[in-house]
């Protein structure tokens, strides 16, 4: 019951703000809305705040529909006979999520002669061409801040599943198997180790201050540094130069926004800098990392265990690298869509929509290309 509070006063929160009205604006006539999320098939009526799936489509048919709207949703995303593409000509607005990603090209922008308005149900909007849509005059917006407690707080589980060899352990129970050996021999504890971050924005910095109370040595890599304050509550040094850091850290966690600059960032090259038995969390973007490299490197030990629930493309195919090198803890994209998570996204989509009706601005923070502009992030 106390969790089902928490959650409506999230949503309220986000529905309740107001922003004077000036820039994209909406015709009162009906609008096409189409969004594209993944399928929950039996598990959508098992709990009634399950409302990031297609089934569900983040709770506001009614509202749309009520208010005179048209709202397709769909899982249907690859391919040039998939239902997306059946909708692009004449769709106003599209919903897309990180979890099951549309990934909206410059060729299908151009397809979509009406689309004023793209709409991220989370955060991160690096599966739209942003350039094409600044091009193309577009507003991308996405949720801020709605599931960043989320995806902090899986990452710390990652961290101290991969540092306390957890998941062998784990096989041995559902196998009939009992050997202590086999696990406790690279079991560790997390006080007293390194750990960096790359990427200290409102993820990284959740995660640090989660991160304290564990006694590591903590550092992080920014293009600006955090706040005084902020930085000696979690006793974070700032590193300015990535790969000096890189090499000190025990344990690395990716925080950083994919663009062009952070894609393929980990390459070959730069894993082999880093410390021999260095563990990796990546709940960022899967193409921040060289996959195969990442496999090469986990297979010879250099990389002593990788986890994340990010991947390229996605959803992952099934001869993807990472499902079978040794020392993962792999998942599908879960850490941003709990419940808690769906309920302060759907609410903050629900928000926009209400604001573009009405031509009204966004909270700014919200924006990801505003008058062609790219947020300072994704330049």
């Amino acid at each position: 019951m106390a969790m089902k509070s928490a959650a409506t006063s999230a949503i309220r929160a986000f529905s309740s703000s107001t922003n004077p009205a000036r820039g994209l604006h909406a015709s009162p006539d009906s609008k096409k809305i189409v969004g594209v999320f993944y399928k929950a098939n039996e598990y959508a009526s098992m709990n009634p705040n399950f409302v990031g799936c297609v089934e569900n489509a983040l709770g506001i048919r009614e509202w749309l529909e009520s208010n005179g709207h048209q709202y397709i949703v769909t899982s249907d995303k690859e391919g040039p006979d998939c239902e997306l593409e059946k909708h692009l000509p004449d769709l106003h607005v599209l919903i897309t999520t990180p979890f099951h990603p549309a990934y909206v090209t410059a060729e299908r922008i151009k397809k979509a002669k009406n689309l004023k308005l793209l709409l991220t149900a989370g955060i991160g909007s690096d599966h739209i061409d942003l350039k094409a849509a600044a091009d193309a005059g577009l507003t991308v917006a996405e949720v801020t801040g709605s599931n960043v407690v989320s995806v902090a707080e899986d990452e710390l589980m990652r961290i101290l599943i991969l540092v306390r060899n957890f998941l062998p352990g784990y096989h041995q129970v559902i196998n009939g198997d009992w050997n202590v050996a086999a696990v406790s021999h690279r079991a560790y504890d997390l006080e007293g180790k390194t750990v960096g971050t790359v990427g200290a924005g409102r993820i990284g910095r959740l995660l640090l201050q989660r991160l304290k109370p564990f006694n590591c040595n903590l550092l992080y890599h920014d293009r600006v540094k955090m706040d005084p304050e902020l930085e000696s509550q979690t006793g974070a040094k700032f590193e300015e130069d990535l790969d000096a850091m890189l090499s000190k850290c025990d344990i690395i966690v990716i925080n950083t926004p994919l663009t062009e600059k952070t894609k393929g960032m980990f390459d070959k090259e730069r894993i082999a800098k880093l410390k021999k038995g260095v563990l990796i969390v990546n709940n960022a973007r899967g193409a921040i990392m060289d996959a195969q490299a990442v496999a090469d490197a986990c297979s010879s030990g250099h990389i002593a265990g990788y986890s994340g629930d990010v991947w390229y493309p996605q959803p992952a195919p099934k001869d993807h690298p990472w499902r079978y090198m040794p020392n993962q803890a792999m998942t599908p994209h879960i850490s941003g869509t709990t419940i808690d998570a769906q309920l302060r996204y759907a609410a903050g989509v629900k928000d926009m929509l209400d604001r573009y009706f009405k031509g009204e601005d966004f909270p700014q923070q919200n924006y990801i290309v505003k008058d062609g502009e790219l947020a300072s992030q994704y330049r």
